[in-house]
């Protein structure tokens, strides 16, 4: 899947040496904190950074791993598991679906670009 974000209306977070590998990091655009999270095949992905379980701003401190295939993040408070690329809620710990919505993002020259969050309005 190709994801563009345009570098004219995308938001520039930082370039990607700030970031490291499976480690979250929270970033604010347009009031708004996003998580972002390196993986070790090098690609970036973007979520929010609010856990809809504990509407605490806590999912970059969350624990990346993998259910298969999936890159996830566990909640650090509740440990629900969500689809980094999908932010459905995978584990839901026994608690009402939820998910995060995903922010797009792309690498341009070592810089990250955050679009618009899927949902938003145009």
């Amino acid at each position: 899947m190709s994801i563009v974000v345009d570098t004219a209306t995308g938001t520039r977070v930082c370039t990607l040496d700030d970031l490291e590998v499976e480690r979250g990091r929270a970033a604010l655009i347009d009031g708004e904190q996003v998580a972002l999270f390196l993986l070790p095949d090098g690609t970036v992905h973007a979520v929010d950074n609010l856990d809809p379980y504990s509407d605490a701003h806590v999912i970059s401190r969350g624990i990346v791993g993998t259910r298969g295939d999936v890159p996830t993040v566990a909640s650090p408070l509740h440990k629900q598991v969500f689809d980094l690329r999908t932010g459905e809620c995978l584990d839901t710990q026994g608690k009402s679906d939820a998910r995060l919505r995903v922010w797009p993002v792309a690498l341009i020259a070592g810089t990250v670009y955050v679009g618009s969050p899927e949902g938003a309005a145009p």
